[in-house]
């Protein structure tokens, strides 16, 4: 079995991308299931259930989205594995900017739109630095020019990873990124005691626990305080 891990921020396109790639995966008998990660609420496991496709999700609740996903995924991948499938997408709830959500060996997509901003891919961490690929949405919005700009910024970020545009609602592009995703030669039967390409967002504080006070009396832990005076120099 295949794993891959989807990422990418808020309303990018991650669930229609996967959507199309899942159909180019169709014509070629492969088995294909989804592990939605999200936060508060997520309906996207039905719209891969309406599709045919096997998916189950998972609510992080308060605790950190990848916390969560790495807390979780060895179960996620024996589940795809109880259910035969030939290829396991996970689409994580990329809802932090120093997000990361990507395991060492296993193939890493990045999913990023047009509408942004120009300076977007500056203020992305690990989750675009570290991705294997980068898919870039919504393209079909903006002028050939600005594809191209948006795409050089993200190359000067993340210059190793294969740069890709796919539009989630025609498909295009779709079949070009189903043949970089799976890769026959792969199988996974486990990701125990694999690790991850970059450490988790560090935070264990007194908020962290559940204190709602303002106030250095109610601040414990790991806390990281700014340096106004030095601005103002």
């Amino acid at each position: 079995m295949n794993l891959v891990t989807f990422s990418g921020p808020p309303s990018t396109g991650k669930t229609s991308v996967i959507l199309k790639v899942i159909e180019a995966f169709k014509d070629r008998n492969l088995s294909v299931g989804v592990t939605k990660f999200d936060c508060l609420y997520t309906d996207d496991d039905t719209l891969y259930k309406k599709a045919g496709i096997p998916a189950i999700k998972g609510l992080s609740g308060s605790l950190c989205p990848d916390h969560y996903f790495v807390s979780n995924i060895e179960e996620v991948v024996q589940w795809g594995r109880e259910n035969k499938l030939d290829l396991l997408i996970t689409e994580s709830a990329g809802l932090c900017n120093r997000c990361s959500p990507y395991i060492k060996n296993i193939k890493s997509v990045c999913v990023i739109d047009n509408l942004s901003g120009i300076n977007t891919p500056k203020k992305i961490g690990p989750m675009l630095k570290s991705a294997d690929i980068v898919v870039i949405t919504k393209g079909d919005i903006v002028s050939q020019a600005e594809r191209e700009v948006f795409a050089s910024k993200i190359s000067s970020v993340n210059p190793k990873a294969i740069t890709i545009h796919v539009n989630g609602l025609t498909g295009q592009g779709a079949f070009e990124l189903s043949t970089l995703v799976y890769d026959e030669k792969l199988d996974v039967d486990t990701v125990q005691g694999e690790t991850l390409k970059f450490p988790m967002p560090s935070a264990l504080c007194s908020y962290c626990l559940g204190e709602t006070r303002i106030g250095e009396d109610y601040q414990m832990g790991n806390v990281r305080k700014m340096k106004i005076g030095d601005q103002n120099e």
